[in-house]
């Protein structure tokens, strides 16, 4: 029977195999739902870097309008309300990894039965997925204590630029046990359905800005059939802790009313999701970061829930004019006998922050969610 293959080095090989990372990376990563290019997205990806040169993508973020309006016997002319629209900026910059394994024609591929190229291949596709999963992460949970370079931190984790703290203006964070510092956090302080309710209230109703006016805005919820959601991310350790918890109102309240109205099955978001309530999709991600003591060091038995809305990250690329979003290259050295493969791509995460003149910079679309978290052994 006739086959048709691509061999090592093949031009065709490369292009096919650097689009089959492009989609398998982000299918493999938990927050793959999440991305979308509309401004209803949770993650917006910015398409800007992937037509052009530069390195930093400035986008506008419009405040929704406060305005009294008009009526009757009143002037329209004149009275208009100007548009509030302030910037943030998305950073990219080139990430990559490289295998190196044996060649096809050595002893150690005729030793085993699977191709040690295309291991090579589902290696990087998982090395990808989890990347991005962890930037996602270290971005949107505040994990300033990634920026430091130790082990497992510096950009190449925060998604090529720093990680921004949660913002107290807005109160973007909130904490067990109205707790001031995640030091502070104890075993009596993990996580209860009333943290959910907490955070959402934060979002859809700031507090006033520092001069005693409303101007804060409320984290803007997606649209999902018409009706307004969250999503929020727990650690297993916090999902643990409400599944377990006997009291009233609690892991009960989730799985009765999951998916009120039925779920909405063509929605990417519902997919592996927990359960749904008050207005908000629960999903589970082990990426969720440690908490920050006030002090900048880790607290390791406290995990940073967060719940999200529209716009709370931003994702670009880079490669003008390139069909993908990765390239792939393989090189053959040692007279033919080893073999490196490498996939690497421009591309920056962050989440979204704005500062409105006179006042702090405030998270557009996070609230973060410090509880005691430690494994139920």
């Amino acid at each position: 029977m006739a086959s048709t293959d691509f061999a090592l080095g093949d031009a065709l090989a490369v292009k096919l195999w650097s689009k089959d990372l492009d989609v398998q990376a982000l299918q493999a990563t938990d927050i793959a739902p999440l991305i979308g290019d509309s401004v209803n997205s949770i993650i917006q990806r910015k398409t800007e870097s992937s037509k052009g040169p530069g390195d930093q993508i400035t986008y506008g973020l419009r405040i929704q309008l406060v305005g009294a309006g008009f009526t009757e016997n009143e002037l329209a002319e004149g009275n208009g309300e100007s548009l509030a629209i302030y910037s943030d900026k998305l950073t990219i910059n080139e990430l990559g990894h490289v295998v190196g394994v044996k060649s096809e024609n050595t002893i150690d591929q005729q030793r085993v039965p699977f191709d040690l190229r295309a291991e090579a291949r589902d290696g990087l596709k998982d090395w990808w997925a989890k990347r991005m999963s962890v930037a996602f992460f270290n971005q949107v949970c505040g994990n300033t204590v990634a920026n430091n370079n130790g082990i497992f931190s510096g950009t190449k984790y925060t998604g090529m630029q720093a990680a921004l703290a949660p913002t107290s203006a807005g109160n973007r964070i909130l904490r067990q046990s109205s707790a001031t510092d995640d030091a502070n956090l104890t075993s009596n302080d993990t996580f209860t359905i009333d943290l959910i309710d907490k955070a959402k209230e934060q979002a859809v109703a700031p507090p006033l800005d520092a001069n005693g006016n409303n101007t804060i805005p409320k984290v803007r919820p997606v649209k999902v059939n018409g009706q307004d959601m969250y999503v929020v991310y727990l650690h297993p350790y916090q999902v643990t802790s409400l599944r377990t918890n006997t009291g009233t109102g609690q892991w009960l309240d989730i799985t009765k009313f999951a998916f009120m109205g039925g779920k909405p099955a063509d929605n990417p978001i519902f997919n592996g999701a927990l359960g749904y309530y008050n207005g908000c999709v629960l999903r589970e991600a082990y990426d969720i970061t440690n908490g920050v003591a006030n002090a900048g060091t880790a607290s390791t038995s406290v995990k940073r829930a967060v719940l999200l809305g529209a716009q709370a990250c931003t994702i670009g690329y880079g490669q003008k004019d390139s069909p993908t979003k990765y390239r792939w290259n393989e090189e053959l050295f040692d007279h033919k006998r080893r073999l490196e493969v490498s996939a690497w791509a421009i591309w920056g995460m962050k989440k979204v922050q704005f500062s409105n003149p006179g006042n702090a910079t405030t998270d557009f679309g996070t609230v973060v969610i410090s509880s005691w978290a430690a494994a139920h052994t």
